[in-house]
């Protein structure tokens, strides 16, 4: 057997260049590099072990492993992520930590990654395998557990994990580690912990290990007896409604929903993650649904006597902390690649199998089946209510700071409906999920599973990367658009400077509001009065951060000085239109631009229309406040309207 003799991280690189997925939808193929680069900051731990590897293969041929740097390692899984989504989890990238703070940085970013159900492939180093020097720099130590190190707190956050502390367990490690990396089910964060030590040793590496190597991504077939007990579900439902979730667009699913809803006329509600899954104004669209949804879903879902979960998790956003339904003979037809989705509410219909290979199924059982005529036209009627409800929120112009509606309105209309939005955390995701009028099925990327602050910016590097190399490759021209509150921003804006260094064009419209509007107005309607929601200057007698003056930060120059282009909008009658212009100018200038921030005011207190939905969020059983008494009681109203939802 032929073998070459190289350090452990130097295998690693070019075992990892070797990759490729290869996936097949609708008798087309493609195949994708499955790592196009790995991220990597580097400090004792990694540097002379995947650092030096990463600079002998750059010397060698810099297409062999491209390098990115970062400015965080939490912000460096958020791109992975984000291009994972674009990508449609067909490629992703590896991120290479140093030791100690270094690993646990990308802590969130697993959880993130694995809540998502997106691939990412995390490199911490660990402390020595051989204990040679111990304890080392950085190093846990537990007295009770001396093979315990941080990387130990990686295991609940990852899809897979494994610690290669000899050379020779770098093989089953690297293939069990992307079997589970490529599993369109069981993807997450993949965590293999690496030694130092270990990486920089040397070992005779098999050539077929270093040879180029194949994943097909699984799309399993739906089995035709669950098909046949689906259709007669279906075919015996008065009001059925679809709840069609991010699984519809991994599975590139969305031509043959739309085919379903069009040939039933089954109604279409999306999650955050399948905004997307048809365009905002498709006939049988109702829109968000759940805690965040629109009007014409809800009172769609309050009736269904039967939902088809499609691709969904059901998050308690989607499912209104289970209120949604009111129909007390709901039943649940659940079609989804994993079976822990497949099953939910209790359904004795799961249908564990690729979504699109599953409707393209039920097409077909259920020729000639049609709702009834009354269902189509309570969908028009509530559409109708809606849009107007959304059309007035986006045209009211308040002075001489804006709504968060209007900024939204002025964004989308702003933008090309190939155009990617981005938005993580605070009241934009909600506000975003009930108005954003989608077009394209890449168009909108709302991460609300884990709905981390700071995520925007990375998150929309990472995504803007993806869509750079979807264009060099003959697809279409997005602008990625960040939508981020100042909350958001200041936990994690750093990776502008990535941005800079590399000259890529993102475009963040960044929206100044004093502190945390989606948490204060939370606060407010539990009775918590917006308690330490606001950024204001101390009230040292009241030891109070609710009342002060406003903190005389300046995010615009702050943004500025980390070498973005920054668009400065002037509170004012004015302050939309100059918005508007502002984006249509942001997407005019070349790609080698860099960051353009955009930064704009709002009035925190002016909230979007109603969901006419409900979140649950426990008020506190007995309080000395008003306020809070009188949330409990709200309370109490909407948890009588709670049910188990098992059928």
């Amino acid at each position: 057997m032929s073998t070459r003799r190289m350090t452990v991280a130097q295998a690693v690189v070019e075992f990892l260049s070797k990759q490729y997925t290869v996936d097949t939808v609708g008798g087309s193929e493609y195949r994708e590099r499955l790592i196009p680069g790995t991220f990597g900051i580097f400090g004792h731990g990694n540097v002379a072990g995947v650092g030096q590897a990463l600079k002998q293969y750059q010397q060698l041929d810099p297409s062999i492993m491209p390098y990115y740097q970062g400015r965080n390692e939490q912000a460096q899984a958020h791109q992975a992520v984000g291009y994972a989504r674009h990508t449609r989890r067909r490629q992703t990238f590896a991120i290479s930590t140093s030791i100690g703070p270094g690993s646990s940085n990308l802590l969130t970013g697993a959880a993130l990654a694995t809540t998502n159900r997106l691939p990412v492939l995390l490199l911490p180093s660990d402390t020595f395998a051989t204990r040679a020097a111990d304890p080392v720099l950085q190093q846990l130590e537990l007295p009770y557990a001396y093979d315990i190190t941080v990387n130990d707190a990686f295991r609940p956050l990852s899809k897979f994990f494994d610690r290669v502390s000899r050379p020779e367990q770098l093989f089953s490690a690297f293939h069990h580690g992307l079997r589970v990396l490529t599993d369109p089910a069981e993807t997450g964060a993949v965590t293999i912990s690496l030694p130092q030590d270990v990486q920089a040793e040397a070992l005779d590496v098999p050539e077929e290990f270093l040879a180029e190597r194949e994943w097909r991504i699984r799309r399993p077939e739906a089995d035709d007896d669950d098909i046949r007990r689906a259709a007669e579900a279906i075919r015996a439902a008065k009001r059925p409604l679809i709840i069609a979730g991010g699984g519809v667009l991994y599975a590139f699913a969305n031509e043959e929903l739309a085919t379903f809803a069009e040939l039933t006329g089954i109604p279409v509600g999306n999650t955050q993650a399948g905004v997307g899954v048809l365009p905002w104004d498709h006939k049988f669209s109702l829109g968000a649904i759940g805690s965040t949804g629109t009007t014409a879903a809800n009172a769609i879902a309050a009736e269904a006597d039967l939902i088809i979960g499609i691709g969904t998790r059901y998050e308690d956003f989607t499912t209104a902390s289970r209120t949604a339904f009111q129909n007390p003979d709901v039943k649940f037809v659940n079609i989804n690649v994993a079976a822990i989705d497949a099953y939910k509410h209790g359904t004795v219909l799961p249908i564990v199998a690729d979504a699109r290979k599953a409707l393209v199924k039920l097409n077909a059982a259920l020729g000639g089946y049609r709702v009834g005529a009354d269902l189509e036209q309570t969908i028009a009627a509530e559409k109708k209510r809606w849009n107007r409800i959304v059309d007035e929120a986006f045209d009211t112009r308040h002075t001489p700071l804006p709504a968060q509606n209007e900024i939204i309105g002025a964004t989308n209309r702003a933008m090309d409906e190939q155009d990617v939005v981005i938005c993580a955390a605070g009241s934009l995701p909600g506000d975003l999920h009930k108005m954003w009028r989608v077009r394209d099925p890449f168009g909108y990327h709302v991460e609300y599973a884990y709905s981390c602050m700071g995520y925007e910016i990375p998150g929309g590097l990472g995504v803007k990367r993806a869509a750079l190399a979807e264009a060099a490759a003959g697809g279409k021209d997005r602008d990625v658009v960040v939508m981020v509150g100042d909350g958001s921003y200041l936990m994690m804006h750093t990776e502008l400077v990535t941005a800079v260094a590399e000259r890529i064009k993102l475009i963040v419209v960044l929206i100044q509001n004093h502190g945390y509007a989606s948490i204060g107005s939370l606060s407010e309607s539990l009775g918590s009065q917006r308690f330490g929601t606001q950024y204001r200057v101390l009230d040292k007698e009241q030891h109070s951060f609710d009342a002060g003056e406003n903190l005389p930060i300046d995010l615009a120059l702050n943004a500025e000085s980390l070498g973005a282009k920054v668009i400065r909008i002037e509170p004012g009658e004015k302050v939309i239109a100059e918005l508007e212009q502002a984006i249509r100018d942001a997407k005019a200038a070349p790609e080698d631009t860099g960051p353009i921030v955009i930064h704009v005011e709002s009035d925190p207190l002016l909230d979007a229309p109603s969901s006419e939905s409900w979140w649950d969020v426990p008020v506190s059983q007995v309080s000395e406040l008003e306020s809070t008494q009188q949330a409990y009681q709200t309370y109490t109203d909407h948890k009588n309207r709670q049910r188990k939802l098992l059928g």
